[in-house]
């Protein structure tokens, strides 16, 4: 009966009208205030149109340990020479390192394309079946069956965010705004080609020179290709060779630099959060 109510045919009908349906087509399934009942023990009296129209989407929680394990990508309009005129930057980020492992410009948003980067990126990376997640939102070329299709391929795990809902692809999100926050990023660009060569210095200065406040103030790059532990070994004998020299400019200690975070979460489960949290990246 719940079956029945909840129904493309029956969804937006009334106990009364539904019944007064299958009257007329010569079946009685029950009365209606049976259906008022089943309705009420479920909740849904007022919400079971909502639901068909709105369904609900399930809060992603993805956890990655290491390099190749979550990308999250995403596509960002820059403005173009006229008036609504833009290029579309598309960037795939690997969330654990923080790694830019595939990026292009073109006119459009294009489900062909993103396919195109999405199986260049996973190539150069080495990535195995069942190893890696992509996580992105919901825009066309997200969900499109030629990506859906290629994911399927490759034995890559897809998720997706809610809608409206920013905070459920923050490293994308926050990746372009360290682009466009940088000092020579232009009101607009001339020509796609000038698009391409500000992206090219920008992605080189971002995996390789770029400290990031996420990851113990590494770049992305030691952290992706496993250098992470030996430079940090290198920077904690600096402080401790600097503490052994001058410990009186030390309040008590020699100073210890953070770890590089075990784990990154997007949306972290709400009964750990604050230990799935990394810590600060400051110098404590």
């Amino acid at each position: 009966m719940l079956n029945l109510l909840y129904s493309q045919r029956f969804a937006q009908m009334a106990p009364a009208e539904i019944v007064a349906t299958l009257l007329d087509e010569g079946e009685y399934v029950c009365s209606v205030s049976t259906m008022y009942r089943l309705l009420r023990s479920q909740e849904a009296l007022r919400e079971r149109r909502r639901i068909l129209r709105h369904p609900r989407y399930k809060r992603p929680e993805l956890l990655a340990t290491g390099p190749n394990q979550l990308w999250s990508w995403d596509i960002t309009k820059l403005k173009g020479p006229g008036k609504y005129t833009y290029y579309y930057l598309y960037v795939v980020l690997d969330v654990y390192s923080r790694y830019v492992v595939g990026w292009c410009v073109a006119y459009r948003e294009s489900a062909e394309l993103a396919e195109q980067l999405i199986l260049a990126a996973c190539l150069q990376q080495g990535v195995e079946r069942g190893q890696l997640t992509l996580h992105a939102d919901r825009g066309s070329a997200m969900t499109s069956k030629a990506v859906a299709q290629l994911l399927a391929d490759l034995g890559v795990e897809k998720t997706h965010a809610r809608p409206h809902v920013s905070n459920d692809n923050p490293y994308s999100e926050a990746q372009f705004k360290t682009l466009k926050y940088r000092p020579e990023f232009p009101e607009q660009f001339g020509c796609k080609e000038g698009v391409e060569s500000f992206c090219y210095e920008f992605f080189g200065w971002y995996n390789t020179e770029h400290r990031h406040s996420g990851i113990a103030m590494l770049t992305p790059e030691s952290v992706h290709y496993g250098k992470a532990e030996e430079v940090i070994a290198k920077r904690q004998s600096v402080l401790e060779a600097a503490y052994a020299a001058n410990p009186e400019r030390f309040v008590r200690h020699a100073p210890r630099h953070p770890p590089l975070p075990e784990a990154v979460w997007i949306n972290p489960p709400e009964t750990g959060r604050a230990e799935a949290e990394p810590g600060s990246a400051l110098l404590q």
